[in-house]
Formats: structure tokens, C-alpha cells, sequence
């Protein structure tokens, strides 16, 4: 049987140092389309004189294109790589920033919020990049490589609120347009930066070499492990974007600027990825779910920080908790995820997870908008307290279980 070619460390840490630079230039569409959605959705609604209780309608665009496309970027990575997928992910993001930017000379809310579908249809391909770095990285340096990825959406937390402020007037009296226009020229230098990406194509002698036959995606979905890391994965994800989402519109209605609310989201992108650089070596050090564990009791800190009053200071700070949360909690999950199976089920394990992932993202930021108008900012911050317990509670049950067959099998 034909072996697979041995992975460098030094071709691993390449490819995953192009991939965190495509990271901070295409990852920026996230914080641009989260922190301008909701209120260029209001400014739109507004305008327009209709209900703003769906303002967020296009943040859930933004995630319910990542959701849809998570299984088409999988499957055309198979077919064509994932340099040219990569490449036309970053083409589909310039091309959602232009129908965006088009939408708002045309005061046209539904065309935005399509808009948006389609920009979250290129950070679909930009949530391949973390798998395409364990994927092409030796078994030991994996959660690094992760790590590494990740940690460029600390440049994307500089570089999308950065453009916003910057650009969001730049074609006043049409609010927000200027940074969309941005978001076009910001695909493009990341589809130059992917277009250097050397990595082997997926075929038959490089998939299905380990001996080990494809396994039906049930069996696959049902071992402990997968559903733990999927559980955990999926709710910090979808608490840290109810959260997210809700957090600019509550600043805006509490007093305080666009300007502030978009810095908020700034110090938040920033708090979700610069502990990636470390994260990594805390997860070989301490243990995935430990730091899952760790990751998932911030986002209670978050939690009861919002909930402790409404000035600035308590607005930010448990947004730079949520972040650290969630990149403790998903880096965590992402490595489990990737010990539940094997090389030549990657493709349809990998599409099916970020498709019910972002799904489930989706739908929470969009029952975040209806929340936060029908309960305020501390009903969406209660909503933490369950769904962190939950997770926990299966983490301890997934421990329990991995020390029980360790200790029946000593006995053995």
C-alpha cells in the first residue's frame, strides 16, 4: 500500500503562516460585516420607515451564507484543491462587499442583507483555512498550527474596524457604503497572498492510504468525543455571536457612539485570536479539555460582567472576555474534533461540522436582534449561563468516561 509522504515541520509552519496572513486580510470581512450589519441594517430599516427589530438580519446573513457554504467550499477543495478554492473564496468575499456597498447607494435593506449572505459565503472558505493548516502539518505541531491561524485575526481585528472607521463616511451622506467598497480591495490582496500557497492536491494516492476504510458519517457523528467537541464548539461559537451581535446596538441605545461600539468590536476580534499564539502550547501542556473547560467558564465571566451595569468600560471589557472565551473553548474543540477521525473522511466530517456550526451561529445572531429587542442587553447575557453549564457538564462527562476505560484497561 502506498504511504503518504512525511509533512515537514518547516513546510507546516509555511503554510500555516500564509494561511494566518489570508486570515488577517479576507478574516477582516467578519469583523466589518458584524460590526456595520446591525447598524447599517438599522440606518437602512430607518430610512426606509419599517420595523427595526430586524436591524441584525444581515449579520445572520453574513452567517448563514458561512453555514451554506461550508459544504460547497469542501467539496470544491476536493475537486480543485485548496489553492484555487482558496483563491475563489476570496474572489466570492469582494464580490459580496461590491452587491453591499451597491445596496446602500440604493437604500435597498434586502439587497444588503444578500449581500452580506454572499460575503459570509467567502468566510466559508475562510473557515477551511484552520483544518487546511492541521491537515498539512505533523501530528504534534497541529494545535499550533491551528493556533497560528487563528492568531492572524489579530491583524483582522486591527484591519476591519480600523477600515470601518476610516471609510465609513468616505461617501456620505450614504452611511457605512465606504467600507464595503474597502471590503472589495481587501478580497483581492487576499486572494494574491492564497495564490502562493503550496499544497498537495487530494487525490487517491494522498487520501485513503492509512488503512484505515471511510466510515459512515453516522458512525462517525456519534462517537463521544465528536459530540462533545461539536457540542462545545457549536456553543461557544453561537454564544460568543448572540453576544457579539446584540453588544454594538446595545451601545448605540445606551448613548455611546458608532464609533465606540465599532472599537468594542475591535478590542473583542482582537481578544478572540491574540491568545491563539499561545493557545497551542496550553492545550499540549494542560490538555484540550481543560482548556475548552476554561474557555467555557469566561464566557460566564462575560456573562456576569454585562450583567453588572451598562458603562463603557463594562461593555468592553465583557466583550474581551467573550473573545478569550471563545478562543480558549473553539481552538479547544477544533483540535478534539480532529482526533474523531480519519484522513479520508476529513472533507465530508469537516463540510458537515462548519454546516451546522454556522447554522446554528446564524440562527443565534438573528434571535439575538429579537432578543435584545424584546428582553434588552441582559436577557441575551442570561442566556450564557445555561448553555455554558451544558457543555460543561459533558466535557466532566467525557473525562469521567476517557479515566473509567483507562482504568478498566490497567486492571486488564
Amino acid at each position: 500500500m502506498h504511504k503518504p509522504a512525511e509533512i515537514s515541520e518547516n513546510s507546516a509552519k509555511r503554510t500555516a503562516l500564509i494561511l494566518a496572513a489570508a486570515q488577517s486580510v479576507v478574516g477582516s470581512a467578519a469583523p466589518i460585516s458584524i460590526s456595520l450589519g446591525g447598524l447599517a441594517g438599522f440606518y437602512l430599516l430607518q430610512l426606509n420607515g419599517a420595523d427595526t427589530a430586524l436591524a441584525t438580519a444581515p449579520v445572520t446573513g453574513f452567517n448563514i451564507g458561512v453555514a451554506l457554504g461550508a459544504l460547497p467550499a469542501a467539496l470544491l477543495m476536493r475537486a480543485l484543491g485548496r489553492r484555487p478554492g482558496f483563491v475563489t473564496g476570496s474572489i466570492i468575499t469582494a464580490l459580496g462587499g461590491a452587491i453591499a456597498a451597491i445596496a446602500l447607494f440604493r437604500s435597498e435593506f434586502w439587497l444588503f442583507a444578500f449581500g452580506l449572505i454572499v460575503v459570509g459565503l467567502g468566510g466559508s472558505f475562510v473557515q477551511q483555512y484552520r483544518f487546511a493548516a492541521a491537515d498539512n502539518a505533523p501530528p504534534h505541531f497541529r494545535p499550533r498550527a491551528i493556533s497560528w491561524v487563528l492568531g492572524g485575526g489579530v491583524f483582522a481585528a486591527v484591519i476591519g474596524p480600523q477600515t470601518v472607521v476610516w471609510t465609513r463616511d468616505l461617501f456620505e451622506p450614504v452611511l457605512f457604503a465606504g467600507s464595503f467598497v474597502a471590503l472589495i480591495g481587501l478580497g483581492l490582496i487576499g486572494a494574491a497572498i492564497l495564490s502562493t500557497l503550496n499544497v498537495a492536491r487530494e487525490n487517491k494516492a494522498t487520501t485513503g492510504v492509512t488503512g484505515e476504510p471511510a466510515r459512515p458519517l453516522s458512525q462517525i457523528i456519534l462517537q463521544p468525543r465528536f459530540m462533545v467537541a461539536f457540542a462545545c464548539g457549536v456553543g461557544s461559537y453561537a454564544l460568543m455571536s448572540f453576544v457579539m451581535t446584540g453588544a454594538p446596538l446595545a451601545m448605540v441605545g445606551c448613548g455611546f457612539t458608532p464609533d465606540e461600539a465599532a472599537l468594542g468590536i475591535s478590542f473583542h476580534v482582537m481578544a478572540m485570536f491574540a491568545p491563539s499564539f499561545v493557545t497551542g502550547r496550553l492545550i499540549a501542556r494542560f490538555g484540550k479539555e481543560r482548556i475548552v473547560a476554561i474557555g467555557m467558564l469566561l464566557l460566564v465571566g462575560c456573562a456576569i460582567v454585562a450583567l453588572s451595569g451598562i458603562a463603557l468600560w463594562q461593555f468592553w471589557s465583557a466583550l474581551v472576555l467573550l473573545g478569550v472565551g471563545w478562543n480558549f473553548a473553539f481552538i479547544g474543540s477544533t483540535t478534539m474534533l480532529t482526533e474523531s477521525y480519519h484522513v479520508s473522511e476529513k472533507n465530508k466530517v469537516q463540510g458537515l461540522h462548519d454546516f451546522l456550526l454556522f447554522s446554528t451561529v446564524a440562527f443565534a445572531s438573528l434571535m439575538s436582534g429579537f432578543t435584545l429587542n424584546a428582553f434588552g442587553w441582559e436577557m441575551l447575557n442570561w442566556i450564557v449561563f445555561p448553555v455554558a453549564a451544558f457543555c460543561l457538564v459533558l466535557l466532566g462527562l467525557l473525562v469521567l468516561g476517557s479515566r473509567h476505560k483507562t482504568i478498566a484497561g490497567a486492571a486488564e
